[in-house]
């Protein structure tokens, strides 16, 4: 392979990296799971509903943000047989 110059093979990777956007909106679930996690331990229901709260913001914007558009699917594998898999 020529020094700077992709391949075929390596060109349709791709990359399962996702946005910055899909991201955010994945950390922000995150954290809302986590506080309504450290709620049910300290079993405080304000901390809960926040986190809960929370989550679903999240959860909004990953439906605003379409984070589902961040699937990347690989090109199919030369040589590779259905009888392969089994």
């Amino acid at each position: 392979m020529v020094e700077g110059k992709k391949s075929e093979h390596t060109e349709n990777l791709g990359s399962h990296g996702g946005r910055a956007s899909s991201w955010l909106a994945v950390t922000v679930m995150l954290a809302g799971f986590t506080v309504a996690g450290f709620g049910l331990v300290a079993t405080s229901w304000t901390l809960i509903w926040i986190g809960v709260g929370v989550f679903v913001v999240g959860g909004i914007l990953a439906l605003v943000f379409d984070i589902f558009t961040d699937v990347v699917i690989d090109a199919p594998r030369v040589g590779m047989r259905a009888e392969d898999h089994r």
